[in-house]
């Protein structure tokens, strides 16, 4: 009987570009033909052919309670019944946005979108219209979506893929993009409109803040009257409760959330000081629009998650995070490797090598090793989900129940000691040649 997600791709390959609607759900890092998901739940996805497996993309981390969680399902079932989406103001807006408003120092104003994407758009706009410069400094390896000015020496798909930016970004586009080095804090001129970073980095790996780092940002745009944006897509009510600036004594002025503030809908959120979010239309000369920012079914969605997720649900994660991430360094060390599993809170990748990974030029080294690939699909042979490329962060989810993290360490054990002889004899498993 044909393996039905080789039928489906087949199909797939024929009438969407790649196979795939977004580059990261691609095998070409890897090697091998997706997985089709036919039904979710918990820490489990199901393919077309009926077989789970133990989670750990999880939506590439919009999925912190797990899949199809009652709550979540049952407000969007709610929400779609009064219709899905007006062309008017909803309570439910208003509702996400007193919540963000709440849980995020330094915010008093939030802007819903649908994406990430056009969240940094967006707070790149306004960091220009309110400061009146061009210029914008971004770190490389940090993905900030895939809008042109931010593509340059991005993380995530860009760089699994083995690019540089993306063919279609005119020079003029970011000639007023600057790129330096994560971990090191750039000295600005008065030209700067902007910095934009992920305080942690979490699309090469996840790389952590050195000492200082954020710190040094903060002060470098007040010296030059800068606009810091701190880019919490992945990072916003996933670390803590109220992102970032609860574990670091540093604010930026600008905030782009997506992900968790969704419940698994297309959602993203821009968000600051009212002085700055004031300069934004309609009530200042600063443009932005969407047919369907503030979507009734998708704020119903990421209100649900936000209510459950409190000072507990955070220390679970912690715990189950950092025993995954130790039981995997483990296993994997005596499978025969140099690993490193980098962790922040409930963030967790894997890094080959001998050395702690501080930037993207160290996070390519690691993964130019090549022995990620080995390890993906061996553990996907085990029945446990990875993502597909290097470069992505594992996203563990209230759903992970202990047994399921302790499983995944079993299971990796195997995997690590499989994965390990076949990097040895250059070898991938016959399914992914």
């Amino acid at each position: 009987m044909k393996d039905l997600n080789i039928s489906m791709w087949e199909r797939a390959v024929k009438v969407i570009p790649g196979g795939v609607n977004s580059p990261v759900r691609s095998f070409a890092a890897v090697g091998g033909t997706p997985y089709f998901v036919q039904r979710a739940k918990g820490a489990h996805v199901y393919d077309l052919n009926g077989r789970g497996y133990i989670d750990y993309v999880q939506s590439y981390g919009a999925s912190i309670l797990g899949h199809g969680d009652s709550r979540v399902t049952s407000a969007v079932a709610q929400a779609a019944e009064r219709g899905t989406t007006y062309g008017a103001p909803t309570e439910g807006e208003v509702l996400l946005a007193e919540e963000i408003v709440k849980r995020v120092r330094n915010v008093d104003m939030v802007r819903l979108v649908s994406s990430g994407t056009e969240a940094t758009m967006t707070a790149l706009r306004l960091a220009r219209g309110v400061t009146g410069r061009d210029k914008i400094v971004k770190f490389d390896g940090c993905y900030h979506g895939h809008s042109d000015q931010l593509l340059a020496s991005a993380g995530s798909g860009v760089a699994a893929l083995g690019l540089t930016g993306s063919t279609g970004v005119s020079q003029k586009s970011v000639a007023d993009t600057l790129v330096v080095p994560y971990n090191e804090v750039p000295v600005l001129d008065d030209e700067t409109a902007c910095v934009i970073v992920e305080p942690v980095a979490a699309n090469m790996g996840v790389v952590a803040p050195q000492d200082g780092f954020l710190e040094g940002l903060r002060q470098e745009c007040d010296r030059v009257g800068a606009i810091l944006i701190f880019d919490e897509v992945i990072t916003g009510f996933r670390v803590a409760k109220g992102g970032v600036t609860d574990i670091f004594d540093v604010t930026p002025d600008l905030f782009c959330f997506g992900k968790v503030i969704g419940g698994g809908l297309p959602v993203g959120a821009l968000a600051g000081r009212r002085d700055l979010m004031e300069e934004l239309a309609p009530l200042g000369p600063i443009y932005q629009a969407g047919t369907l920012s503030g979507n009734p079914i998708a704020t119903a969605a990421g209100l649900a998650v936000l209510e459950v997720l409190d000072e507990s649900s955070y220390a679970m994660l912690e715990g189950r995070s950092k025993f995954l991430a130790e039981g995997l360094h483990k296993v994997i060390a005596e499978a025969g490797f140099s690993v490193q599993v980098a962790r922040f809170g409930p963030l967790l990748s894997l890094f080959f090598g001998d050395s702690p990974i501080t930037n993207y030029e160290q996070a390519k080294q690691s993964v130019a090793l090549g022995a990620y690939p080995y390890f993906f699909h061996a553990m996907l042979q085990r029945g446990v989900a990875l993502a597909p490329g290097p470069y992505e962060a594992m996203f563990p989810s209230l759903a992970h129940s202990w047994d399921d993290i302790e499983l995944t360490v079993d299971l990796a054990s195997a995997a690590a000691a499989q994965a390990w002889s076949l990097w040895n004899a250059n070898e991938l498993p016959t399914s992914v040649r």
